[in-house]
């Protein structure tokens, strides 16, 4: 397979043509709408934040709830609705919706599990779920030459490599952001985009 320079948009060679992150949006409006009504009523987050005790008492719906709520109030959202438009925009055409929806949630989800067993049994946020969405693209780098036939810039073939790395050293001290990031780049792997159609001429 030939190789091909991608440098000006370096996912657009990965991404389908066609291919809208409508999905994207809709989870940013449904944690818009959750982070404002945390911000409305401020004894909401009581009811939602993933809290381990009210778990062990049964209220296993935190664990969800716990991925549109922000314990870092405005500054969260904002932050990590920033980061939901970057990423998820780019994982939504990269992946397409149904691998999106696997890599978002479920590394979310495991990430809100092992915080509740073990990293930080108190908090809220959904920036667990988008590093998953990064670990699947840095896989995606990684192979993006031999599989796809594109040469992505140096820069970013390097911040792929790093992403493991990081994930581990952000687990060593203790937080909770690594785990759902190795998630997210096994699952990148396993979830990989098929190969583009070889056209024929």
């Amino acid at each position: 397979m030939s190789t091909r320079t991608a440098s000006r948009n370096p996912f657009a060679a990965l991404a389908g043509a066609t291919r809208r992150p409508y999905l994207t949006a809709a989870v940013f409006a449904v944690t818009l709408a959750c982070g404002i009504a945390q911000l409305a009523d401020r004894g909401l987050y009581a009811h939602v934040v993933r809290d381990a005790a009210r778990i062990d008492d049964g209220e296993w719906y935190r664990l969800v709830t716990g991925m549109f709520f922000q314990d870092a109030w405005a500054f969260g959202l904002v932050s990590n609705l920033l980061w939901l438009a970057v990423f998820g925009t780019l994982a939504e055409r990269v992946f397409g919706r149904a691998r999106w929806l696997v890599l978002y949630f479920g590394c979310g989800l495991f990430g809100q599990f092992t915080s509740y067993v073990w990293l930080n049994p108190v908090g809220a946020g959904n920036s667990m779920c988008v590093t998953g969405l990064i670990g699947g693209l840095a896989a995606v780098v990684m192979v993006a030459s031999r599989r796809y036939g594109v040469v992505l810039p140096v820069q970013f073939r390097v911040l792929a490599f790093a992403v493991p790395v990081l994930a581990v050293v952000d687990t060593l001290v203790h937080d909770n952001h690594g785990l759902p990031c190795l998630l997210g780049l096994a699952l990148g792997f396993l979830l990989l985009p098929p190969r583009p159609a070889r056209q024929s001429g």
